[in-house]
């Protein structure tokens, strides 16, 4: 089993010429993030990534996490080395503010770099990914005593992150959360269980700092109730040192489908008074809090599944230049499988899904620094109506891209993929967990239908289109040669307003529309809005080969891989289209009692 080897050339396509990173540079504080330095950050990143923590990704699966000494976790072999090494080069402080010992550079140039990590190991990445969203969270709705006590070392990756809020009795639905805070002088005693906690207990860091959702007892019911807390697993001293052991600890760890080596720990707090915590925000506020972690949680999962997409293709894609079965069309004699056409066909979707998915989530990433910190309110506005719009797409359909991906690579192995040795088995696994965790896809749906399209009458959605209606104009002035593609795309990109007129009308007359039709909405908008960033790129592909210094294979697989996407993945929008158009009435016409 090879190891993970960047992409690095596609990054860079996709930061320069569908990103224009160039252009963001302009922001004032981003004005360092020019191309020679994001090609030398994803250089280094890459080397981290291959040679480092991509070893540990098949070891680390085999070995698994256990607690020792009551309430400790170790990791597997190498982990922990490994940490140390990506907290030394300052990998975790990227795109944090300077002013805690952040390098101040765009959320952009971050995504990449933390798409290596979950290629090269998703289960170790997941560590990384949940301080990042702490951070977030903190930065965001902490005090100033807070932010300077926690954040430079989270930023300088010396302490982890996680984030508390699923109960047994309380997923999805947090009106129903039960851990309790108790007002105790300048802070407050948590005390409840917490489960599914991702990197709850480790040995990879000196401290983790927890977010833990609880309700105070005078709180209002359901979710205008929680209140949102930092409970740190060793309280921190004014002078900044380490003190006691807080009243928090792993009780067990979760046996999983996958990302074996990720420790996901069922959390005690307060068996001995409480667990000291310090409140985050206003009282009562939480979960509006919590939601800039689960925000940027939600992309960089999305991000996930284009990182496994391009772990499981590597691996397919070696095999098949390797593995000799049967004569192909046109060959006299026994010949690797990638020279059969439906072996083809499988690669082609697997490049093609992963492309698209990673243009899109990078794209999707540069709104929220646009909305952060360009200096004009309008911009602002409009990135950050964009941003709240391919949030679901890129968390939902992304994920379902990574999971449809790595099932090809089990098949593309063929039996052999059904065996744990040749790894397309472990992608496959890590895989499930993408559209279920950080709202499950079914969630990412009902909120793309109800707050994305309803709440605004489908506006943030209207310019949508219009940019992909501008695209389709330019395509057709400049070249012929994507004349069909672009046809292609623009029945696609009508079918899609098409669902969101439709949408707008319907609800108002059937309370199941929404629901039933939701998540064909969702695949509906992603297969589209794939194809909007892969026309893009075969237009700049195309511009690309008509000069004599451009690396004519990049470009000229850039342009096969694109037309493959438009020619045979966005047909599928006829089929979400047809699904969104026949509403609920087939979905709600049985009694609940015959199924």
């Amino acid at each position: 089993m090879a190891d993970y080897q960047a992409p690095l050339k596609d990054m860079n396509f996709v930061l320069n010429e569908l990103v224009n990173i160039q252009k963001l540079a302009t922001i004032p504080g981003y004005e360092e993030a020019l191309p020679e330095l994001v090609s030398c950050i994803l250089d280094e990143a890459s080397k981290l990534a291959g040679e480092v923590i991509s070893p540990l990704n098949a070891s680390g699966d085999m070995e698994g996490v256990k607690i020792h000494n009551k309430n400790e976790v170790k990791t597997p072999e190498g982990f922990k080395s490994a940490y140390q090494q990506f907290s030394e080069g300052g990998w975790g402080s990227l795109q944090f503010e300077p002013d805690y010992g952040g390098q101040g550079l765009p959320f952009t140039l971050a995504i990449p770099v933390q798409e290596m990590w979950h290629s090269a190991n998703m289960a170790w990445g997941l560590c990384p990914l949940l301080t990042q969203g702490a951070i977030e969270a903190i930065q965001a709705n902490a005090s100033e005593a807070l932010k300077s006590r926690y954040l430079p070392q989270m930023i300088a990756g010396r302490w982890s992150g996680t984030m508390n809020l699923t109960e047994p009795q309380a997923g999805s639905d947090m009106a129903t959360l039960r851990t309790r805070a108790e007002r105790n002088g300048d802070h407050y005693r948590i005390t409840g269980q917490k489960i599914f906690i991702t990197w709850g207990e480790h040995d990879m860091v000196d401290n983790i700092v927890h977010l833990v959702l609880a309700r105070l007892p005078d709180a209002p019911p359901g979710v205008k109730g929680i209140s949102l807390f930092i409970v740190p697993k060793f309280l921190v001293n004014d002078d900044g040192s380490l003190g006691k052991r807080n009243d928090c600890q792993v009780t067990s760890l979760e046996h999983k489908i996958g990302i074996h080596a990720s420790p996901t720990c069922v959390m005690s707090y307060g068996d001995n008074g409480g667990a000291i915590g310090y409140l985050v925000g206003e009282e009562n506020k939480g979960l509006v809090c919590m939601f800039n972690m689960m925000n940027n949680a939600r992309l960089t999962v999305g991000l996930q599944g284009v990182a496994i997409a391009e772990r499981s293709y590597q691996l397919a894609r070696d095999y098949a230049k390797e593995r000799p079965q049967g004569i192909a069309p046109g060959e006299s004699e026994l010949g690797m499988i990638i020279k059969h056409p439906d072996v083809r066909r499988m690669l082609m979707t697997m490049r093609a899904l992963t492309e698209a998915s990673r243009a899109l989530t990078y794209v999707a990433c540069t709104s929220v620094d646009y909305q952060e910190k360009h200096p004009d309110a309008d911009v602002r506005k409009y990135h950050k109506a964009r941003a709240a719009l391919l949030t679901p797409v890129v968390k939902g359909w992304s994920t379902e891209v990574g999971l449809e991906v790595t099932s090809i690579g089990v098949q593309v192995h063929g039996g052999m993929g059904f065996i744990e040795e040749t790894g397309a088995g472990q992608y496959y696994r890590d895989a499930r967990i993408l559209p279920i965790y950080e709202g499950t896809n079914g969630i990412q749906a009902l909120d793309l239908v109800a707050r994305k399209t309803l709440f605004d009458r489908g506006a943030a959605m209207d310019s949508l289109l219009q940019e992909m209606r501008t695209l389709i104009t330019e395509v057709k002035q400049s070249t012929n040669t994507l004349k069909n593609e672009s046809t292609t795309f623009s029945f696609a990109v009508e079918a899609l307003a098409d669902a969101k007129s439709q949408l707008l009308k319907e609800v108002k007359d059937d309370i199941n529309w929404s629901g039933s039709i939701s998540f064909n909405y969702l695949m509906l908008m992603g297969s589209v809005c794939g194809a909007w960033q892969m026309l893009m790129a075969a237009q700049v592909a195309e511009a690309k080969l008509a000069l004599t210094d451009s690396d004519t294979d990049f470009y000229h697989a850039k342009l096969a891989t694109a037309r493959f996407y438009l020619d045979q993945i966005l047909p599928r929008y006829l089929s979400h289209a047809a699904m969104v158009k026949n509403g609920s009435q087939a979905i709600m016409a049985m009694d609940e009692d015959l199924f």
